[in-house]
């Protein structure tokens, strides 16, 4: 019997599963591991002789790793994915699961720093070990880098401002917990957008912190040499951001540029679609309203290299 202390509610997770196409001998990795949902229901679906690889760089996520001889738990950010399948001598795998949202013990953890309701340190750091914080960047950035990053990961229009509003107090005494950062921010922004925008101005800082977009490129540029032919590569996204690089990648194979063709003019691809992007349902949200904004995209690997 597979146990765990489930600290998330996992997303899609019915559409996630089905979407792998499981085989029950099959090889699958679960990169962002988290309290472990998606792991259990692909274990359900494996034999004795199927293997799940999970990763996750939150140490809060290895003190909840299931007890499973099937499984195999390694610690690190998901974008170093090839290097640790071949350590462990992995050539190929028959599918590739990937959640890209923050879990919700760490939202609701005020020690993390990721929400908005809790007055906790300026954190945001998913890998403790690291260096960068929340912290670092409202207090050190310049005022041009502040601005420019509210308005690449936050896409807001008032950037500029909320950048000179935190420049302004932070040269009387440091921002170093979110409150702190709420309390300097809020009078500049309209009541009835408050709630949105200081959510984007966590969302900016907390992908700045993690490389976020950087790390889901990486990751995503191994699939096709990690997948077998055949193989599912299923990922959710939670802001058009991280939504935007998926559906490129599963079209184009690749984030900018034109795509290569061959002799006749064809496309060389690594993945084909499967079916169309998917939502939550309404029973869905109602149960876990933090997956209302999640979207869900299939593909699967019909070329090698």
């Amino acid at each position: 019997m597979i146990k765990t202390i489930m600290f998330h509610k996992s997303v899609l997770l019915e559409n996630s599963i089905e979407g792998l196409s499981i085989k029950s001998n099959g090889t699958y990795v679960d990169v962002t591991y988290g309290g472990g949902g998606h792991s259990i229901e692909i274990l359900k679906k494996l034999s004795r002789k199927g293997r799940l690889i999970a990763f996750d760089q939150d140490i809060e996520a290895e003190s909840n790793k299931i007890n499973d001889n099937r499984i195999l738990f390694i610690r690190s950010n998901f974008r170093y994915l090839n290097k640790f399948l071949k350590l462990n001598n992995i050539n190929k795998v028959d599918g590739i699961l990937a959640d890209f949202g923050v879990s919700s013990h760490q939202l609701d953890s005020k020690e993390r720093g990721f929400s908005t309701r809790f007055d906790g340190p300026l954190d945001m750091r998913m890998d403790a070990k690291q260096n960068l914080s929340a912290a670092s960047i409202i207090n050190k950035y310049s005022i041009d880098d502040l601005t420019n990053l509210f308005k690449k990961y936050g896409e807001l229009r008032s950037s500029k401002q909320l950048a000179e509003i935190i420049g302004v107090h932070r040269s009387i005494a440091p921002i170093s917990s979110t409150g702190e950062l709420i309390k300097v921010v809020e009078k500049r922004i309209p009541n009835r957008y408050l709630n949105k925008t200081l959510a984007r101005i966590f969302q900016s800082l907390r992908i700045e912190v993690n490389q976020e977009l950087d790390v889901i490129k990486d990751f995503l540029y191994q699939t096709p040499d990690s997948l077998s032919k055949g193989g599912r590569l299923v990922c959710i996204s939670y802001h058009s951001l991280e939504d935007r690089l998926v559906k490129r990648f599963i079209r184009d194979g690749k984030f900018d540029g034109e795509v290569k063709k061959d002799f006749y003019g064809n496309k060389n691809l690594p993945f084909k679609k499967i079916g169309n992007v998917q939502t939550p349902s309404i029973a869905e949200i109602r149960k876990n309203n933090r997956s209302r904004s999640a979207k869900l995209r299939i593909a699967e690997r019909i070329s090698l290299k």
